[in-house]
This record gives C-alpha cells, sequence and structure tokens, in this order.
C-alpha cells in the first residue's frame, strides 16, 4: 500500500501521524510531504526581488527539517513501513495535489487543520480542497481520545458500491487490537400529513413503508457482514431515522468512535445518500474522531 503524508507541524497533522498506528495499515511504502507556501514574490524597498529568494530558501529548508522530522517519526512508530520525505515551494493544496498524482498513493493523509496565517474553519481550506479533488481515498486525522484495547470503527453504509468500498477498506486491513465495526444507516422518515395521520389506512401504510426499508437495507447490510465477520471483526447495524449528515456524526459520537469510514461517491437508492462534497465532506469535517474517506 502507498501513503502519502501532509505535514505542517500543526497539531492534527502530529495526531494524523499518530493515528497511523491505529489504520490498520501493517506494511506501506510512505512519503511525507511538507510544503513551503509560497504565493506571490516579494519585493524590498529598492524593487529587489532577492527578498523574495531568501525568504522561499528560508521556508523550503524549513519545510524539509518538517518532513524528515514526520518520516523519522513515522519510522519509529512503523518500522515495517518505508518512509521517505519530500519539500516542495507552493500552494500547499496544490502541491499535495499534484505530489499525489506523481506519487499515486492508496491513501492520502492530512490534518484536519493547518497552520498558516491564513486561518481555518472547521476543516481547513486545503483539507478540504485535497478531500474533493484527489483521485484516491484521503484520510482526515483529528486530535481525540483512541478507545482503550480496541478499535471501534464506524462505516456509513446505504447500500451503493462507496459504502461497499468503505466496508472492503476496512476488512482489507490489518488490526492488531479487537475491531468493532458499526454500519450506521440513516433512512429518510416517512411522517403522514396532519390530516393523514388521523386516517387509519395512511399511518399503516407509512409503518409498512419504514418496516420495508429497514429490512432492505438489512438485507444489503448482509454481504457487508460477512465480509467484516471474515476478517475477524465484531459488526452491528444501527438504522436510525434522520438526515446522514447528522446521524454519521451523532453515532460516532455516541459510539466512542476512533475513525468513520464513508464511501466518497453518491448512492443511487433511497436510503441515505452519501455525495462527496455533501455527506462525506460534512461528515469530514464534523466528526469528532479521524474520517477516511475512500474512493474506489
Amino acid at each position: 500500500m502507498k501513503v502519502l503524508v501532509a505535514y505542517d507541524g500543526s497539531p492534527s497533522a502530529d495526531q494524523a501521524i499518530e493515528d497511523l498506528l491505529r489504520t490498520g495499515i501493517a506494511v506501506a511504502e510512505a512519503l511525507v510531504i511538507s510544503v513551503a507556501e509560497h504565493w506571490l514574490p516579494e519585493v524590498g524597498e529598492n524593487g529587489d526581488s532577492s527578498v523574495s529568494g531568501m525568504r522561499s530558501t528560508q521556508g523550503l529548508a524549513e519545510a524539509s527539517t518538517l518532513a524528515k522530522h514526520a518520516s523519522e517519526r513515522i519510522g519509529a512508530l512503523l518500522p515495517a513501513w518505508k518512509v521517505d520525505s519530500k519539500a516542495v515551494s507552493g500552494s500547499p493544496a496544490l502541491e499535495i495535489l499534484t505530489e499525489a498524482e506523481r506519487f499515486k498513493p492508496d491513501l492520502v493523509v492530512v490534518g484536519s487543520q493547518g497552520r498558516t496565517a491564513l486561518g481555518r474553519l472547521i476543516l481547513g481550506s486545503i483539507s478540504q480542497k485535497v478531500l474533493s479533488e484527489a483521485s484516491c481515498s484521503v484520510r482526515i486525522g483529528r486530535t481525540y481520545d483512541p478507545s482503550p484495547g480496541k478499535s471501534v470503527i464506524v462505516i456509513a453504509f446505504d447500500g451503493s458500491k462507496g459504502s461497499y468500498a468503505a466496508v472492503n477498506a476496512v476488512a482489507g486491513r490489518t488490526w492488531d487490537v479487537p475491531c468493532e465495526i458499526h454500519l450506521v444507516t440513516a433512512c429518510e422518515e416517512l411522517v403522514p400529513t396532519a390530516v393523514g395521520r388521523f386516517i387509519p389506512p395512511i399511518v399503516e401504510w407509512v409503518k409498512e413503508e419504514a418496516k420495508t426499508e429497514r429490512d432492505h437495507i438489512r438485507k444489503l447490510a448482509d454481504k457487508a457482514f460477512k465480509t467484516l465477520e471474515g476478517a475477524g471483526c465484531h459488526v452491528s447495524l444501527e438504522v436510525k431515522n434522520g438526515n446522514p449528515k447528522q446521524v454519521v456524526i451523532e453515532e460516532a459520537e455516541r459510539l466512542g468512535a476512533d475513525c468513520v469510514f464513508i464511501g466518497a461517491n453518491s448512492s443511487a437508492v433511497k436510503l441515505g445518500r452519501f455525495l462527496i462534497g455533501s455527506t462525506s465532506a460534512a461528515v469530514a469535517a464534523r466528526a469528532d474522531c479521524p474520517v477516511e474517506v475512500v474512493r474506489r
């Protein structure tokens, strides 16, 4: 497996490195990239452009030190990994995406928030751009308290190819501690109109539709259960009413999840909708734990 780690020295980037121990990736070829943020050339009072050159060189040296530090840390945590480092100068998100196209990783790891002077929202602008535009899976690292003695994983499941890709990603990892998997599905609740709720046939129809949807998702989950149980994981299914963006985040918090796995592509089925830039991005932005957005 090939892993690209974007590192900028921020607390969330440090946590993303510590979290590599809990990704279930036993052996990997990893590349750490640090970017010296450089936008426009700077000119001195006398029109001397060498000011920009000196600052660019200094920034690149600092980025090189950061990348090397991070690669050494990963090597110490995961001796079976082959780790290299690289420093570049430019726009961070663009450089990370460019390196991803060159290195062709299976997974890009980034922190949820950067440390630059531009400031960051809940999910940093760099992390957001990488998450949206990378052609491979992306893992968003966060500072959180891991579950002691086990790994608790939430998989956003809606029966789509994307959610099965998330299932396969989890099943394909090597877990050193007992792995507790919770498939979480959000169903849109049918509610009778103000008049309809007083008409028994309509009320019964709504109940029957809700039961049919839940039975359908349980059938769709059978394959996922077999795949995950075959990998030695303990699996459960949580079917909740509500908006997928809220349900997945709330269930992850309630269950004390160490990570949320969610497919990047949309679902064509009625049960829940996981759209990159919508639900996947919302979960990645707001979850309290790391989130891995899986692309097939």
